[in-house]
């Protein structure tokens, strides 16, 4: 029987020696619940507990030795050591327990510094011994009887660890069991996404047992313990898991190490909730990574990834009785490129249609052939606003959101190359109309107010007429109205639809056309001008459009108009 409870460590360690007739106690399970929910009981303790896991703080270069007690020979005996966030090196010895009390056989009790050099200085016969960052066991299904010793070092940094010993490992089983395939299988890879599979642990489809699996994602390499991860993500160098009473616990009082006591302790946490504690250290930057429990689905797609990214995935099936894990055969992957662009070439003075999808890009380049001392790029958004960025020789000169219709004159530079990027809308696709020139009275879009609206005037309504104006520029331009009849539930949904300003009069029927006309002002308080729609139904409903068309008979159409006439008059 192993023997691992407080109790005994107090009997082992800080009581005389009986006789050779007095036996030890065994581990009475109502009692050692009952003694692993009092944390009192393991303050500053070196005993390992029966069927428990603890967890530790090491100190780089620091050793720490654990303790525990097979009574009887022939005992079944599992030890698991799961280094965190450093290589361990640890080794497991035992030694014969004392059978007598006194050296002269006189019945009296040896004083107390005696009795504890008597067990712990001798070096006792190596089991086992292990260096580095895997998660190893010492399994022995017939485990002579004596003092077991458990001593763990750091060399590299400071660190934790969890250790976890049985003397019935049949029955416990409190990690979970791997498939006899332990490998993640990635199924799918896309410029965004990785899709992964993995076989279920027996635990949950054999032993029925509560299991969950957690992935992790990250870029820089694969984790062998579900701890090593939350070493990672913790803020400091101090971490360890907050125990669940009854099932795992930590048997050390920090506080007296300059750590802050955790007034918790005793409530029961949830899966992967930790409580920080350690030595004061400088904050770190965010660690790029990420973990996600989907419970005991076996097929996960991970989503939002960079194209052309190595990303690595460990998956860990995890008991929810127990808190314990186990880690899958972990994997990694590339993420596929970006679709190369194409890139558009534009030409001097020249208007280049340019359709985006939803969410996508474009990239256009602009080389002027002859030297240059400004250049001006025209932008005309038809839909929704889009982005645009230009670049010249790698220089970011302009970053602008456009809507409408947008004219940015920058300055040039002989033998520039000009990369340009539009961003298309969230909302759905783009489409848009751009002219670059090095020649700054090549204007082909025509100059626009800052208002593009048509008023109606509702008293100037007849049944058969309405009156409507809009604004104008100091440049003349032509204008061109148009008018269609609708129906009496148009609403506006349908007229944002369509309310593409790239479409031209020539996209009208001639019947739908009222009038063209030219109009300017030098005076732009001025420039305004009103004209009146005849010959429609009563009681109708029409929309208007106003099209102004510029020198090179490139139009912009202006803000449609939903108007009424009088039903009755």
């Amino acid at each position: 029987m192993l023997l691992l409870r407080c109790p005994l460590l107090f009997l082992l360690l800080l009581l005389p020696l009986g006789s050779r007739s007095q036996k030890l106690p065994t581990r009475d399970e109502e009692l050692f619940q009952m003694q692993i929910r009092d944390k009192a009981f393991f303050h500053d303790s070196s005993v390992i507990p029966d069927g428990a896991e603890i967890s530790s703080y090491l100190f780089r270069d620091t050793p720490k030795r654990y303790f525990f007690v097979v009574e009887e020979d022939n005992t079944p005996l599992a030890v698991t050591v799961t280094p965190c966030d450093a290589p361990l090196e640890w080794k497991l010895s035992v030694q014969e327990l004392p059978e007598e009390a006194s050296g002269e056989g006189s019945g009296d009790p040896e004083p107390l510094e005696q009795q504890k050099q008597q067990i712990t200085n001798e070096e006792g016969t190596e089991l086992f011994s292990y260096k580095g960052n895997d998660v190893e066991y010492f399994v022995s299904s017939s485990s002579p009887s004596g003092l077991y010793q458990l001593d763990l070092l750091s060399t590299e940094k400071d660190t934790h660890f969890k250790v976890y010993a049985t003397t019935t490992p049949e029955s416990d089983q409190p990690y979970p069991e791997l498939p006899y395939d332990p490998r993640i299988d990635v199924t799918s890879l896309g410029r965004t996404t990785v899709t992964l599979a993995w076989k279920p642990s027996p635990t949950a489809s054999l032993l029925r047992q509560p299991i969950q699996y957690c992935i992790v994602i990250n870029k820089e390499h694969n984790f062998k313990s579900l701890c090593a991860v939350e070493a990672k993500l913790s803020s400091d160098d101090a971490f360890m898991m907050a125990p669940k009473p009854g099932l795992d616990f930590s048997p050390f009082d920090f506080a007296h190490f300059g750590f802050p006591a955790d007034n918790n302790s005793g409530k029961e946490r949830g899966f992967l909730k930790s409580s920080k504690f350690g030595r004061q250290t400088s904050p770190k930057p965010r660690v790029d990574l990420h973990r996600v429990c989907i419970g005991n689905k076996n097929i996960f797609t991970v989503s939002d990834l960079k194209p052309d990214t190595q990303y690595y995935f460990d998956m860990f099936a995890v008991n929810t009785n127990t808190n314990m894990s186990t880690a899958y055969v972990g994997t990694f992957a590339r993420t596929k490129e970006e679709a190369k662009q194409k890139t558009v070439e534009l030409k001097d003075g020249k208007v280049t249609d340019v359709f985006i999808k939803r969410k996508g890009a474009k990239f256009l380049r602009f080389a002027p052939v002859s030297s240059h001392q400004k250049v001006t790029f025209s932008v005309h958004s038809c839909l929704d606003a889009v982005q645009i960025q230009v670049r010249r020789d790698g220089k970011l000169l302009l970053s602008q959101s456009v809507e409408g219709v947008r004219q940015f004159q920058l300055r040039g530079k002989a033998k520039a190359k000009y990369l340009i990027r539009l961003k298309g809308s969230k909302k759905g696709a783009s489409m848009l109309k751009i002219l670059a020139t090095t020649r700054p009275n090549k204007q082909s879009f025509p100059s626009l107010p800052e208002d593009t609206r048509i008023k109606a005037f509702d008293k100037l309504r007849t049944c058969s007429s309405v009156t409507v104006a809009w604004l104008g520029t100091q440049e003349r331009n032509k204008f061109c109205i148009y008018k269609r009849e609708v129906d009496d539930n148009y609403n506006d949904e349908q007229k944002r639809r369509e309310q593409n300003q790239c479409l031209g009069p020539d996209t009208r029927k001639k019947s739908e056309k009222v009038l063209c006309k030219y109009f300017h002002s030098q005076n732009i308080q001025k420039a305004v001008t009103t004209e009146t729609i005849r010959g429609l139904q009563p009681g109708k409903s029409y929309l208007l459009d106003v099209y102004v068309i510029g020198h090179g008979g490139h139009s912009v159409k202006y803000q449609s108009k939903l108007v009424k006439t009088r039903k009755f008059c």
